[in-house]
């Protein structure tokens, strides 16, 4: 059995796309989802599966959802080794100096063409800072995400691929509860 990360965007944001993780254990038990946990309400499922097959994975919950709620939800599953490997690289220290609560994590659905990366290495709304490193974006928000311009929508605009953002206290229990 694999362990994996399931990372879902835009659900129960603003009372748009409600999902009771409670119910979307059940879906995911009935598809062969192994040990399905959920983490908060805004879509984190921890779950094992007989398979590495993470396209299959991720239509297999896009499409459950789509069947019992009527809705698209884009959905990003991620292995134990990539959950890893981005609380083992954040290039933004956490320390005093750079509170744990103002570093986030955007996960993109795929490697984006080298052209937009080459587009978007010109921007800056300094005083936040983000670092590319393959399918993640590390993000520093100095003065908090509330109004930070770099957006999720923002990356999702300028990269033409579908990502979803996680807070670094969400990245550090998702890895506890994959890796722990």
């Amino acid at each position: 059995m694999n362990k994996y990360v399931a990372i879902l965007r835009g659900i129960n944001v603003s009372g748009q796309k409600k999902v009771k993780m409670a119910d979307l254990r059940i879906y995911l038990s009935e598809l062969n989802f192994y040990n399905v946990q959920t983490y908060i309400q805004s879509g984190n499922i921890i779950f094992e599966y007989d398979s590495d097959d993470i396209k299959f994975l991720e239509n297999q919950i896009k499409n459950k959802i789509k069947e019992k709620y009527n809705f698209d939800v884009p959905t990003i599953v991620i292995t134990k080794k990539e959950i890893e490997y981005v609380l083992k690289n954040n290039p933004f220290k956490i320390d005093q100096k750079n509170d744990h609560k103002k570093n986030y994590v955007t996960f993109l659905a795929k490697l984006p063409a080298k052209d937009k990366i080459e587009k978007l290495k010109e921007v800056d709304y300094s005083p936040e800072k983000f670092v590319l490193d393959g399918k993640y974006i590390y993000l520093f928000f100095p003065d908090g995400a509330g109004k930070a311009k770099l957006t999720n929508n923002f990356f999702e605009s300028k990269l033409k691929v579908e990502a979803t953002t996680r807070n670094w206290k969400t990245i550090n229990k998702l890895y506890e509860l994959v890796c722990g």
